[in-house]
């Protein structure tokens, strides 16, 4: 059996890779009858995953280690590479939806390789891959900028995510002291951060009116493959958050102010829950893991299996550390069948988030593993979201593992928290939505309409007067706005499927298990929406879906005697 460290990178040749690509594609297109279709696909797709497996060894290696210089180096290589590949892709997807055994072919495989294709092919032209090439360098200047913080604090430095304890502290001098450290990162980069989205959004339109549309915000919804739900569907659910969610966040936050006795809730204040301090793992790493390991082989058969699966092979690499990138991140290895989780330890709860989170995208990843479709091995990013978010909630019965007396106010500020993030999270969306429909806008202009989203959707936040933020200098920290467009509204959509999830374990632990299971077995084979419908869950979308979910969760809350926990 081989570890993580073990599994092999070559850099691949781009001209013998360029000529093997063709050599296959070709006798797809040349193949004489369905069977000699299906092999030919099926080695396609083996080489495909190979070239997959590799790129990601050199971004998990690369992003534990920005200080690697190798692998820096590779990074670089996969950032130019990467977009040719995209072009076999094209022609191999083309070849696929022009066979003439495609109705057998989506018999045997289901129909979503087909529209992802089609979206695939709508997003791509051989013409388009210098500017794919530059807007990979720009996302990696982007990740390295923010991976080099050493921020200085109280006598020592730190990076970004070891600064997180300091915003919890119960002294609020200290956390107001810490969260001006982390933004004076922010602020004193913000040149260099502004030149960067700047140029993403001018290359993004230009890729966009390149393959000929209007603006970046069409091809942005077919690059997430969003095949069965479009914008109109989007800004009515962004509706629906701001009617019914913004109110209730606000009396939340009403409620903190009041549980945590300060005269006005600021943002410094925002992480930090009640006034005996929040609800914090009582152990090491090592010892998070180990409780780990006994929750999920407690949880079920299946999550037992994996989870040594992952220990074994070393998949995971937790602890913050300098010179590694901020986040954290689940990824798959197809040629080893290994999921691999990234996190940033750093003593807050936030260890528990990531460990049930990132091991949810991992036990989907593992449950789909056998896919012979790549495409299937992971869903779109809404639908990925909904497993990781909904084992947060599947291994609540095991919280106290780690949080021994403070279990109550891990519960009550886990849901809270989720409320929470509903309107941040379609106010990211709606930025990016006017940004790249209006990718003239100087810097000064998008931080002037994210104040704008701020007072729509987060009408509590109180700056305390610190003049970057006030500006609108927050969106700044959040990288999915430079690195994958329209990706953060999927994580407000799956929080309200996982909603669903939780209210039926609280109902039914074992039927909701087992919709669940179902759903990491589909993997990526059906759509958003399909996924849904297949997990018994109701589209987020539908009018009063939110209102149903939402009443639940108040009733809940409500029952909790927060001011004594």
């Amino acid at each position: 059996m081989l570890t993580f460290s073990e599994y092999k990178y070559e850099r691949p040749d781009p001209k013998a890779e360029k000529e093997k690509a063709t050599q296959l594609i070709n006798q797809l297109a040349n193949a004489g009858s369905l069977d000699e279709e299906i092999q030919a696909i099926e080695a396609i797709n083996t080489n495909r995953n190979r070239l997959s497996t590799l790129n990601d060894l050199v971004y998990i290696r690369a992003s534990i280690n920005t200080n690697d210089a190798f692998y820096q180096g590779e990074r670089d290589f996969w950032d130019h590479f990467l977009p040719e590949t995209q072009d076999w892709d094209t022609r191999f997807y083309k070849a696929l939806l022009n066979s003439p055994f495609r109705k057998q072919l989506e018999e045997k495989w289901g129909t979503q390789l087909f529209k992802l294709a089609e979206y695939e092919l709508k997003a791509f032209s051989p013409e388009i891959i210098p500017l794919l090439q530059e807007e990979n360098k720009l996302t990696s200047e982007y990740s390295k900028l923010v991976a080099s913080a050493q921020v200085e604090f109280q006598g020592k430095t730190y990076t970004l995510a070891q600064l997180g304890p300091f915003s919890q502290h119960q002294d609020r001098s200290i956390r107001k002291e810490a969260m001006e450290a982390r933004t004076s990162f922010f602020e004193e980069h913000s040149e260099a951060f502004d030149s960067i989205y700047d140029k993403l959004v001018q290359l993004r339109h230009k890729i966009a009116t390149t393959l000929g549309y209007k603006n970046f915000v069409e091809l942005g919804y077919i690059r997430m493959s969003r095949v069965d739900y479009n914008q109109e569907m989007v800004e009515n659910y962004r509706k629906q958050v701001e009617e019914v969610v913004v109110p209730l966040v606000s009396k939340l936050y009403e409620r903190q102010r009041r549980r945590i006795d300060v005269p006005t809730l600021k943002h410094y204040d925002e992480n930090y829950h009640f006034k005996t301090g929040n609800a914090t793992p009582k152990g090491s790493p090592e010892w998070i893991i180990e409780n780990g390991k006994k929750m999920y082989e407690e949880l079920s058969p299946e999550t037992n299996t994996f989870f040594n699966f992952m220990l074994d092979r070393e998949l995971m690499d937790l602890e913050a550390k300098k010179g590694k990138e901020a986040g954290g991140y689940c990824t798959f290895l197809p040629d080893y069948k290994s999921p691999f989780i990234f996190a940033n330890f750093n003593g807050t709860s936030g260890d528990i988030d990531v460990l049930t989170h990132e091991a949810g995208h991992a036990f989907q990843f593992y449950s789909s593993r056998e896919h012979k479709i790549p495409e299937y091995l992971m869903p779109t990013y809404e639908a990925a979201e909904i497993h990781s978010m909904s084992m947060e909630f599947f291994t609540w019965p095991w919280m106290e593992l780690f949080f021994e007396e403070d279990t109550e106010k891990y519960k009550f500020s886990h849901l809270a928290s989720g409320l929470i993030f509903l309107p941040y999270g379609v106010a990211v969306d709606e930025f990016q939505h006017l940004v790249y429909e209006n990718p003239d806008w100087t810097p000064a202009k998008r931080k002037a309409v994210w104040k704008k989203m701020e007072e729509k959707y987060l009408p509590h936040l109180d700056y305390d007067g610190q003049a970057f933020l006030e500006s609108g200098g927050y969106w700044q920290r959040q990288g999915h706005i430079y690195e994958v467009p329209f990706y953060y509204i999927d994580y407000t959509l799956a929080q309200v499927c996982a909603f669903q999830f939780w209210k039926k374990s609280q109902e039914n632990q074992e039927q909701a298990w087992k919709d669940y299971l179902n759903l990491c077995k589909l993997g990526g084979s059906k759509s958003f929406l399909g996924l849904v419908e297949a997990g018994n869950l109701q589209s987020p979308f539908e009018d009063g879906t939110l209102k149903s979910v939402l009443a639940v969760i108040e009733e809940w809350l409500n029952k909790v005697d927060d001011e004594n926990l």
